[in-house]
């Protein structure tokens, strides 16, 4: 039986390696746009990294997911971020035992609500 504490775990492994799929091969594409994560244990937080248009010198981190564990019911939450800059839970599928099919759906982002 996996407990709580394997699964998050598990969870900071899958998540890199989503962002690691995600993120440019060539190097000076990185300095323009690339991906990376925070992780608390609970909240992940996926943004994109990329200069500021008028300021390059200025390197911006803009989340665009937040991924949740709620532990008391074992399930993965998702939210995406509105213009407004609010939280929003993702309508298509809000959680899941899962976390696995929230990255899927997050790359697949047949709303445009992630990557635009």
């Amino acid at each position: 039986m996996t407990d709580n504490k394997d699964i998050i775990s598990m969870a900071e492994v899958q998540i890199r390696s989503f962002i690691e799929s995600k993120r440019p091969q060539d190097a000076e594409v990185r300095k323009k746009l690339d991906f990376g994560y925070s992780w608390d244990g609970q909240t992940a937080l996926l943004f994109e990294i990329r200069p500021q248009w008028n300021n390059p010198a200025h390197i911006l981190h803009i989340e665009f997911a937040k991924i949740k564990y709620v532990k008391s019911s074992k399930q993965w939450k998702l939210y995406w971020r509105r213009a407004s800059s609010k939280w929003e839970a993702y309508e298509a599928i809000p959680s899941s035992d899962h976390l696995q099919e929230l990255l899927t759906e997050i790359s697949h982002d047949g709303y445009g609500c992630f990557f635009g």
